[in-house]
């Protein structure tokens, strides 16, 4: 009984399986079919005024893609966390803000993932704990 009540409070495990979880799902869902960004990307940047969108559409590739690997490996978590926290608030707030909230969700579930790490960080099972010194 004691294994399991160590097991279940394990929030570093935790923290491994989250981060597995999200950052592979952002990466490879949504960061690598931006990869190059495809000219739609860019057109919708350009057409809702951003500034720069050929850069920005590479910003929010790398951010997606190269974050979420990151995230995932546990490697600078809490600046991939920002990083793609930002493009999340961009995206549910300037991307979708027209859009009923079902469709911003997913966008709002990432940001809060993101700020989840940038308070609690990589956990022991990352290359964080072991590269970076706290």
């Amino acid at each position: 009984m004691e294994k399991l009540k160590q097991f279940t409070r394990n929030s570093d495990l935790g923290l491994l399986i989250f981060r597995l979880f999200v950052g592979l799902a952002m990466a490879l869902t949504h960061g690598l079919g931006k990869l190059p960004p495809p000219e739609r990307l860019v057109e919708g940047l350009t057409s809702m005024g951003l500034p720069m969108p050929g850069i920005m559409s590479w910003v929010v590739a790398l951010a997606e893609f190269g974050g979420g690997l990151l995230i995932a490996v546990g490697l600078c978590t809490r600046f991939a966390a920002a990083i793609l926290g930002f493009t999340m608030l961009v995206a549910g707030f300037v991307v979708h803000a027209a859009d009923p909230f079902g469709v911003k969700e997913l966008a709002f579930f990432y940001l809060a993932a993101c700020v989840l790490l940038i308070f609690t960080g990589a956990g022991k099972y990352s290359l964080d704990s072991k590269v970076c010194k706290k």
